[in-house]
C-alpha cells in the first residue's frame, strides 16, 4: 500500500508538469499491438486524468492486429508493402467494420464507463465532418491514402466543450471515396495541424531499440535528423519506418515533441508526461537539442 506521503510527493512531482501542459494539446495514438482491454481501462483513466487538469487529449487509434485476425478468419491472407496494407474493396470494407465500427466503440465505452460523473468520450472517424481528407498513395496499395488535410476546428470544437475525441484512421478523398490510413500517420497529420505541444506512440515495445533483439538498448533520447538516419541505413524493421517517419516529420512540422512509449506498461501515459523518470523515447526537432 503506498503511504500518504508517498501519495504526496507524486502529486508534488506531478505538479510542475500539469501547469506547464494545462491548456495544451496532446495527440495519443494507441497501436493495434497495444490494445488490451485492461490497459485500455488504464489509458481511459489517464485521459480523463489529463482531462480534468487541463490538457487536451485525442486518442487516435489503429488496429492492424484485429484487422489481419478477421482477414484470417474469412481467408484473406494481408498482404502489406513498404509497412502499407493493401487495401481492396473487401478489405477496406473490413477495416472500417474493425476500426470504426468496434475498436472505436470499444474505446468510447471504456472510456465514459471510467468517467466518474458523465460521459464525455465521443467516436469519429476521418470521414465525418471532413476531418481528414486524403489523397491515394499509391495505386498498388489500394484504397490507402495520405492525409492532405485535417479539420482541425472539428477537434478543437469538441475539446472546448470538455469532451474528448476518439479518431478512427478512415478518411475519404475528394470524391468521397473512403480509405484506409495508415494510423501512425493520421497522428501525426492531427498533431501537426492542432499545433500539438507532444504526439505520444503508445506501442508493444519500450520503445526505439538500438538491437531490435535486446530491450535493454533503448535508445531514450534522439533527434528527427539522427532519426532519419536510421531510417535511410536500413537499421530498424520495415513495420516501425512509418512510425518513425511520423515522429519525425511532426517534430519538423512543429510538435514539440514526439515520444514512443511501451504501451502494455499501466498507466505508461501518466508515467510518460507527469514523472520526472518518463520511459521510452523521445524524439525532439535537432535544432532543438
Amino acid at each position: 500500500m503506498i503511504s500518504p506521503e508517498h501519495t504526496a510527493s507524486i502529486l508534488v512531482e506531478a505538479l510542475p508538469y500539469i501547469q506547464r501542459f494545462a491548456g495544451k494539446s496532446i495527440v495519443v495514438k494507441l497501436g493495434g499491438a497495444a490494445i488490451d482491454r485492461e490497459l485500455d481501462r488504464a489509458l481511459a483513466q489517464d485521459v480523463l486524468l489529463l482531462r480534468s487538469v487541463g490538457v487536451r487529449c485525442v486518442l487516435v487509434h489503429g488496429g492492424g492486429p484485429q484487422v489481419n485476425a478477421v482477414l484470417n478468419r474469412v481467408g484473406i491472407e494481408p498482404q502489406f508493402k513498404d509497412g502499407l496494407r493493401v487495401t481492396d474493396e473487401q478489405t477496406l470494407e473490413i477495416v472500417r467494420m474493425v476500426l470504426v465500427g468496434k475498436i472505436n466503440r470499444d474505446l468510447v465505452a471504456t472510456i465514459n464507463k471510467e468517467a466518474a460523473d458523465e460521459p464525455v468520450a465521443v467516436g469519429l472517424s476521418g470521414e465525418d465532418a471532413g476531418l481528414l481528407t486524403v489523397v491515394p498513395v499509391d495505386p498498388e496499395l489500394g484504397f490507402v491514402g495520405d492525409v492532405s488535410k485535417v479539420r482541425a476546428g472539428v477537434l478543437a470544437n469538441l475539446l472546448d466543450d470538455g469532451l474528448a475525441p476518439v479518431v478512427a484512421t478512415i478518411g475519404a478523398d475528394a470524391s468521397g471515396q473512403p480509405h484506409n490510413i495508415n494510423a501512425d500517420e493520421a497522428a501525426r497529420a492531427i498533431a501537426v495541424a492542432m499545433g500539438a505541444e507532444k504526439i505520444v506512440y503508445l506501442t508493444a515495445a519500450p520503445g526505439l531499440l538500438e538491437d531490435v533483439n535486446d530491450e535493454s538498448s533503448l535508445i531514450q533520447r534522439i533527434s528527427s535528423e539522427e532519426l532519419r538516419g536510421k531510417i535511410e541505413s536500413d537499421s530498424v524493421s520495415a513495420g516501425m519506418i512509418p512510425k518513425l517517419r511520423a515522429c519525425a516529420d511532426a517534430v519538423d512540422g512543429g510538435v514539440g515533441t514526439a515520444h514512443i512509449i511501451d504501451g502494455r506498461v499501466p498507466h505508461a501515459l501518466l508515467i510518460e508526461l507527469l514523472t520526472d523518470r518518463g520511459i521510452g523515447t523521445m524524439i525532439k526537432r535537432s535544432a532543438d537539442w
